[in-house]
């Protein structure tokens, strides 16, 4: 599907979709259409529950001697409560409602209502985003799919003040839609497919939007040290690497922001194994790295003005006579050592090296670190908020802020030093694992080991990375959370 963006201009015939604000109030384009139409609208609008509210549609077959084969009336609701992220939303619940009603075009009729005119071209641009988002399918492997359950939607037209203006803001957040969708076909690819090796590659591809890649193997990481990351991996027949990306966008001598994933590709749990119910779902336990690999390729696709560096370990985590046993003992790239009591807890000991050799090589201004960790954390907080950890109140801040922006939001939970004492051990420097309680945060408390005193936050996103059911702009599965927070964050504090 594409969006394209045109004057404001009621066309003659085919779908059109028009504005309704709250309590039934039309549009200057819908009150147009509905005097054409004799009234047609407002007598579809009373025979209806639809009031105008904001994500609610209302599907109009035209009537006989229309040149219109259907209207579609959309709310918006309220005008204070018109924000860029309802007008995405927007565009995203009309793909769902234009499929349904298996329109191939349609046009979207964005008159400047009260709230809409504040946001300006951007109104027009944030439609299209949202419906670039919606209209996401990972559908590669289905061969026998029935004609009615494929999408018809194959372009929307947004008619708007300032098409041209429009449009360059769309090529820029298009860019951002190409970073989530990213995201979300890596991890919503099977395992089979997806390993160290060919997430790596995936990292190698941004090479050609000028995205500098290194991908070290496991003979390198040894000659570092990276004791903690590769016991991980050593029961699998495939090599653990270390993806390393950088995009230098900003003056020269600008220190990077750094932001670091887990790429743990498939999780059985090791020698710790999993129970098999729901194991499938551990091809998604790469989250993380999918969401650092996405970002870069929305950071460099739209030339962000910033120095980003993104890193990311993968590993695989299998059971094999070669695999890591609970009681062993690492040694970490930071010297400290680790006994390994769970080997299920394998995403912390991966990031354990990744962020130390991220913070030691690049000395960055700050550290995230984004990983499907922890399933207390669904415990905690569900599937609508990411956990947030952090070391500095003005990073937590400013992340909570960027996550509300976008709609990906994040709740901080606690550190503390009676927490941090859950993890230690008699045999090594740490534990791997504190116990049932307050699980969540004692992973953080591992991971913030690794970071001296630089600005750090974790996020948990084990309960954000897949969705088991439709939102505005989010198909049911993979959703790429994270890259438009972070991009966001980049945008509102880091770019020159």
């Amino acid at each position: 599907m594409k969006a394209t963006f045109t004057d404001l201009s009621l066309p003659s015939s085919g779908v059109v979709v028009v504005l309704v604000a709250d309590e039934r109030t039309l549009s200057p384009s819908a009150e147009q259409v509905d005097k054409a139409l004799d009234g047609a609208l407002a007598k579809a609008m009373r025979s209806s529950r639809f009031k105008g509210k904001a994500g609610e549609t209302l599907d109009i077959v035209a009537p006989r001697g229309s040149d219109y084969d259907r209207i579609i009336l959309a709310g918006v609701g309220k005008s204070k409560d018109i924000k860029a992220m309802s007008v995405r939303n927007l565009g995203g619940g009309l793909v769902a409602a234009l499929n349904a009603a298996a329109a191939r075009k349609a046009t979207v009729m964005l008159d400047p209502l009260d709230g809409l005119a504040e946001l300006g071209a951007a109104a027009a641009a944030r439609v299209g985003q949202g419906a670039m988002l919606r209209a996401y399918r990972f559908d590669k492997y289905r061969t026998k799919e029935k004609e009615e359950q494929k999408p018809t939607l194959q372009e929307l037209v947004i008619a708007c003040e300032n098409p041209s203006g429009a449009k360059r803001e769309f090529d820029s957040l298009e860019k951002i839609v190409d970073g989530v969708n990213y995201t979300r076909d890596l991890v919503s690819e099977p395992a089979n497919i997806i390993y160290p090796e060919t997430l790596a590659a995936a990292g190698e591809a941004l090479k050609s939007l000028g995205v500098e890649v290194e991908v070290l193997g496991e003979k390198e990481m040894e000659k570092l040290g990276m004791g903690s990351l590769l016991g991980v991996g050593q029961g699998s027949a495939r090599e653990s690497k270390l993806l390393v990306m950088q995009w230098k966008g900003g003056a020269k001598n600008d220190p990077p922001v750094a932001f670091v994933g887990k790429g743990v590709t498939f999780d059985t749990g090791g020698i710790s194994i999993k129970p098999a119910q729901g194991m499938e779902d551990m091809k998604w336990d790469m989250g993380g790295a999918g969401v650092v690999i996405g970002l870069m390729k929305a950071l460099a696709g739209r030339k962000a003005k910033a120095n980003v560096v993104c890193v990311a370990g993968l590993v695989e985590n299998m059971p094999s006579s070669t695999a890591q046993r609970p009681g062993d003992i690492v040694t970490s790239m930071s010297g400290q050592t680790i006994e390994v009591i769970n080997t299920d807890a394998e995403g912390r000991l991966v990031l354990a090296d990744a962020l130390w050799y991220t913070q030691d090589r690049f000395k960055p201004r700050f550290m995230i670190d984004l990983a499907t960790l922890t399933g207390a954390i669904i415990i905690a907080l569900g599937h609508e908020h990411a956990g947030l950890f952090s070391n500095n109140d003005e990073l937590a801040q400013r992340l909570d802020a960027a996550g509300a922006a976008v709609g990906e939001k994040l709740w901080r939970l606690p550190l503390g030093d009676a927490y941090d004492k859950q993890i230690n051990t008699d045999s090594a420097d740490m534990k791997n694992v504190g116990g049932r309680d307050a699980g969540s945060i004692t992973a953080a408390q591992f991971l913030q080991r690794f970071v001296n005193d630089l600005p750090w936050a974790h996020l948990d996103i084990a309960g954000v990375t897949w969705s088991k059911k439709d939102t505005a702009i989010t198909p049911k599965g993979g959703t790429g959370f994270g890259v438009q927070l972070l991009d966001h964050l980049v945008a509102e504090h880091y770019e020159s």
